[in-house]
This record gives structure tokens, sequence and C-alpha cells, in this order.
């Protein structure tokens, strides 16, 4: 069987925002076809520090995938950034993903070790530790997208399906195993 992907987004927090570049990827990657074929999708969450992680627990235990990617916008960063870890009062929970691994085979993505202090990373760190205390043995990753133009989108949106496909392919090889 083939391994489930969930994939989420952000809806738009600021008044300037027209719209929320994590959900501009994924509406490009499902305009291009780019998505594994077994994708639950979980878009536009509101911005929201207690309703994002409720929606993203429920869709965790109705879908139950096999690997989870959270999405957030950064406007002010360049490249895709997988966040290594999610903080709250000062623990911190890390991603059971080899981020190094991973990195090395991406053009346009860095590594941050800092999801910020917003939503992004309590939605980060809540799932994380669900995880953990959970019987999912799901892997998940949080991914801040930089504002799409002209200039990046090619780029992103060719390193963020590469990106998809090699963990996708790493959860057929740990299922088989």
């Amino acid at each position: 069987m083939n391994p489930s992907l969930l994939l989420t987004s952000f809806d738009i927090w600021e008044p300037h925002h027209i719209t929320n570049s994590s959900d501009d990827l994924l509406d490009e990657l499902t305009y291009r076809k780019l998505l594994p074929a077994n994708t639950h999708l979980l878009r536009k969450m509101p911005v929201h520090f207690q309703i994002a992680p409720q929606l993203v627990i429920r869709a965790i235990e109705h879908a139950k995938p096999d690997l989870i990617v959270c999405c957030g916008m950064a406007e002010k960063r360049h490249w895709l950034s997988l966040e290594a870890n999610g903080k709250y009062m000062g623990e911190v929970v890390h991603t059971t993903i080899n981020l190094e691994h991973l990195k090395t085979q991406l053009k346009f993505t860095e590594i941050s070790h800092d999801a910020g202090l917003f939503v992004c990373n309590h939605l980060y760190y809540t799932v994380l530790k669900y995880l953990q205390k959970s019987a999912f043995d799901c892997p998940c990753l949080f991914v801040h997208v930089p504002a799409l133009n002209a200039v990046n989108t090619e780029m992103l949106v060719s390193d963020f399906a590469q990106m998809l496909d090699i963990l996708m392919q790493d959860q057929v090889v740990q299922s088989a195993a």
C-alpha cells in the first residue's frame, strides 16, 4: 500500500496579506499535479494558537498518515526552511526526520533551528508532542515557505516536490522493513 501524507497550510493573518505563501505553494503543487497520490490536504487553517493544532491532530486521527508536513509562511526568508524543532516553555521537541541527509538533496532549502515565537512554532511543538505521546509512529516536519514571486517560485516548487518524493520514498522503505 502507498504511504499517505498529511500536508497543511495556513490562511492569511495580517491585513497586508493577500495570500499565505504556504497555501500558495500547496496550490501550485496541486495545479501541477506534483503531490503524492495518497495526499490529504488541510489548507488555509486559521492562524490561531489553539484551533490550528486541534485541526491538525483531528486530521491525524482521521487520516492516520504515514508522514505529516506542516507548512507556514516566513515572509523574510529566502529559501524553504526545514524546521528542526518546536519549542515551548524551555522544552524542545525535535523532528525524527534526518534533516541533514534531506538537505543534501535539495538546492533551495535550508535547515532552521528556530521556528519562531508564533503559531507555526506552537503548532509544530504541539503536533510533535502529540506524536510522542500517542500510538502514531509518524514522522512530522514543519517547513517555512518564503513569499513566492516570479524569481523563486519555480525553484521552491521543485525543491518542495523533490523533498516530498524523498520523504515518501523513505516511508516506503520503512514500511517494507
